[in-house]
């Protein structure tokens, strides 16, 4: 029996060990295959824009290609619940928002997961400051106090576009209304390129966007920027005030772009494109780039990232609470 049993020991043993052989395995042949970045946002958005100055680099890192996928909607939620059903195999990962980690989590009563626990933070990205951007042709303001002062006399009359529903832009907004004790009308779009025409067209008088996405228009002279929505200023734009100086004080509103992967992503993995992404960001062409455009690199281990994910997620259920703000 002793002899036997000796035997089922070894058998067993070295079972246990070839499955931990195996788990490493998995990770170290990876990636074997393009991967797919899903984006909740249309091509040329702000978050577009952002991975495109990233992806040479990471591809480098990673010696994989990658293809990015458009699945824009519901405030990224397409796309997010894409991503929480696709396998944890490191081939399909989420360019993620503040908003669709943070926003929705609120503003979304029946989400069919869970944006903390369905889904494995993997980097941030950067750090985004919106602007108070106008059409001068439609509100003729050029300070926030200004401008402030012109919509609080005339309640109602004034329309402010967004990217959606429950997007930064959206609650931004929001939240400058609600301070300033502004009554304006909020015009949804389906992304960034269509809430700016719709400010260039004149359809709506202003707009909370992202620097990178308005600089042309401001250089042509089609737009008006008044004030950034960070508590310092950007450098891509220096010379434009914050709005916690130039009209509203204490007010304060960003967001940040990051990757995730499906749940149960294993951690080499998620590892390795942390790595990958934080490699880039310290790149100086690339954070000059990223400067250029109104961004500041944001550079966070798996784990820390993780804590922002938690954290934001309180931050933005105050603001939806606060704000009163809707999807309706």
């Amino acid at each position: 029996m002793r002899p036997a049993r000796s035997h089922m020991l070894k058998i067993f043993a070295a079972a246990v060990l070839s499955a931990l052989a195996a788990v490493p395995a998995l990770a170290q042949d990876w990636p074997s295959k393009p991967i797919t970045i899903v984006m909740g946002f249309p091509a040329g958005s702000g978050v577009d824009v952002v991975a495109r100055t990233l992806q040479e680099s990471i591809e480098k890192s990673l010696n994989a290609k990658i293809i990015t996928e458009y699945k824009a909607g519901a405030g990224g939620n397409i796309a997010s619940e894409y991503v929480w059903k696709a396998r944890p195999d490191g081939y399909t990962i989420l360019l993620g928002t503040a908003a669709t980690h943070g926003v929705n989590a609120a503003l979304y009563k029946n989400l069919p997961f869970d944006v903390e626990t369905d889904f494995t933070p993997i980097a941030p990205l950067v750090d985004v400051s919106n602007v108070l951007t106008i059409n001068p042709e439609v509100i003729d303001v050029k300070t926030v106090k200004e401008f402030i002062e012109k919509v609080r006399a005339n309640p109602g009359t004034y329309n402010y576009a967004s990217t959606g529903n429950g997007t930064g832009t959206h609650l931004a907004f929001a939240e400058f209304n609600a301070k300033a004790g502004l009554n304006m009308v909020h015009v949804p779009y389906k992304g960034g390129p269509e809430a700016l025409q719709g400010v260039i067209k004149g359809d709506a008088c202003c707009i909370f966007n992202q620097v990178q996405t308005v600089i042309p228009h401001w250089r042509a002279g089609r737009l008006r920027l008044l004030g950034v929505s960070t508590r310092n200023r950007v450098n891509a734009v220096a010379e434009i005030p914050t709005i916690a100086e130039s009209g509203l004080p204490g007010f304060e509103s960003y967001t940040w772009f990051g990757l995730f992967g499906p749940k149960g992503l294993d951690p080499q993995i998620a590892n390795a494109i942390n790595a990958a992404v934080r490699k880039a960001l310290e790149t100086p062409a690339i954070r000059q780039k990223l400067a250029d455009l109104g961004n500041t690199p944001r550079s966070e281990t798996v784990e820390q990232f993780r804590a922002t994910v938690k954290s934001d997620r309180a931050k933005w259920a105050a603001v939806v609470k606060a704000t009163g703000a809707t999807i309706d």
